[in-house]
């Protein structure tokens, strides 16, 4: 099943990119950013035009920037939210988190689907390559769609850039192995679809990125 994508750039104070990966119907919610009504309007107005209905909230990581509308979206949707399970520890201090960046927030409480990287992951009507990533954070996840051609790579891989390392659980060497092994193997032509910034493509990163070029 070839999976489209419609991208919500630039969300919350962290201009964080949040993820719609839909079908001609039903739809899963990458990383929802949405901190703002206008930002959630945005949201709101693809489903209301696509005929779109969510069926489940997928988590490349436990980041605030990341989960920041994860409560709302939960709310409103009541489906799914599916992460591995490395990163709940991040959701159940969700508060602690928000406090590090100067701001109140809830505990969020949510029933977490855990899902281990594979292949053929299959969520809700979907299957993903899920492939696991940490170094940025711990139960790191990518997702590829080898159909579509592109993979939504979270805070692992950037445009010229990767994910900072100096936040709890982060590993430079380990983000490194996961940028090598899981992201720089699939195609060059590959979009990489990155938690913050703009598109790029696994060659260019694979040639140019200056923290981490080159093979396996």
């Amino acid at each position: 099943m070839n999976l489209h994508l419609d991208v919500f750039e630039g969300m919350n104070p962290f201009q964080e990119n949040t993820y719609l990966v839909h079908n001609n119907q039903t739809a899963h919610l990458i990383d929802p950013g949405f901190s703002s009504a206008s930002e959630w309007n945005r949201l709101q107005n693809v489903l209301e035009q696509k005929k779109l209905q969510i069926e489940a909230i997928v988590l490349t990581h436990g980041h605030v920037d990341h989960v920041i509308g994860l409560q709302e979206a939960f709310d409103r949707f009541q489906v799914p939210v599916c992460m591995h399970h490395e990163t709940w520890p991040f959701l159940e201090h969700f508060p602690q988190q928000a406090m590090m960046f100067g701001f109140q927030a809830d505990p969020i409480k949510v029933d977490p689907q855990y899902v281990e990287p594979s292949a053929d992951l299959r969520i809700g009507s979907f299957t993903y390559d899920a492939r696991y990533t940490p170094g940025h954070a711990p139960g790191h996840l990518a997702f590829y769609c080898k159909e579509a051609g592109w993979v939504i790579s979270g805070d692992a891989l950037f445009a010229g850039s990767i994910g900072r390392t100096d936040l709890y659980g982060g590993d430079f060497q380990l983000l490194e192995k996961s940028i090598r092994t899981q992201l720089y193997t699939l195609p060059d032509e590959t979009v990489v679809w990155p938690g913050h910034g703009p598109k790029t493509t696994v060659g260019r990163e694979r040639r140019s990125n200056p923290f981490v070029s080159g093979g396996i």
